[in-house]
């Protein structure tokens, strides 16, 4: 077992350390990078100081040898908030992605997904290029293998959180949370008898990386170590497409919401004992 002292943190690395991590070295290049000021025109007029990246890195390299994009969200602007530009950048990466792997360039792709949702600044644009990201990537699924890793401390919510249900395979560490709502957004919405957003315990023990995986919603729990998260991605990507995706099990995962009474909920270590799609699985 690798000790804590022997780990290299990978959620202590920013989006563009983390992708150039991931992948082979000497192969990775970056694409419309911050040099090339690709910035969003939405966020000064408001008060907001533009980021020359939109806070999204898109890094095309190799993987075990295999061809891959990484595209990381860099939480730390704008709290991975996705805004047009941001979300363009996402979409068109995977597009090309699914067009090279039909031209006989099989292409996977891998998702750093560190984000709070749309950002409230850009919310309809953000909410439009969110579902082009969706499109995107359900285009690229069939082809090649599309691999989302939530390492934390921030977490996947909202619009990207339906991304991370639409990949081929969930990577999550403890320290990850997945969710469509965060905490804040509930405990401002319905209260703090509904969800209190102070209660850290409670929030982990829901959204989770633990809890997410026993819960079925995914896949791979992993420790915060670069190499355990790039030997995890690989064997994700050697994996291939699968038959079925989490995302198809609609009847099944409608089923598990039926079983739950809202007037009295489950407390959240008896949510893993809902019969699920995984479990059949």
């Amino acid at each position: 077992m690798t000790s804590m002292t022997a780990r290299a943190s990978f959620i202590e690395l920013d989006a563009r350390a983390r992708a150039f991590a991931l992948l082979d070295g000497g192969t990775a290049r970056e694409l419309c990078g911050p040099f090339d000021r690709i910035e969003s025109p939405w966020l000064e007029p408001q008060g907001v100081v533009p980021q020359s990246d939109d806070g999204v890195v898109v890094v095309r390299g190799k993987l075990a040898g295999r061809a891959v994009v990484v595209i990381g969200i860099e939480q730390a602007f704008q709290g991975g908030g996705i805004g047009e530009v941001s979300g363009v950048k996402i979409a068109t990466a995977l597009s090309l992605a699914a067009r090279d792997s039909r031209a006989g360039v099989p292409t996977a792709a891998v998702l750093l997904l560190e984000t709070g949702g749309v950002r409230l600044q850009e919310a309809n644009l953000g909410l439009a290029t969110v579902a082009e990201v969706c499109a995107a990537l359900l285009e690229l699924r069939p082809l090649q293998p599309v691999i989302g890793v939530i390492a934390g401390m921030l977490g996947c919510f909202g619009g990207m959180s339906i991304a991370a249900g639409l990949c081929t395979e969930l990577i999550i560490t403890s320290e990850g949370r997945l969710g469509l709502d965060g905490p804040q957004v509930i405990e401002s919405e319905a209260g703090v008898a509904e969800f209190d957003a102070s209660d850290h315990p409670l929030i982990w023990s829901i959204d989770g990386g633990a809890q997410r995986i026993r819960t079925g919603l995914a896949d791979t729990l992993v420790p915060d170590d670069v190499a355990a998260i790039r030997a995890a991605v690989i064997e994700g990507l050697g994996r291939g497409v699968p038959a079925d995706h989490r995302s198809g099990w609609i009847d099944s995962l409608g089923a598990l919401l039926a079983a739950v009474d809202p007037t009295d909920p489950p407390e959240p270590a008896d949510l893993p004992a809902i019969p699920s799609k995984g479990d059949e699985r």
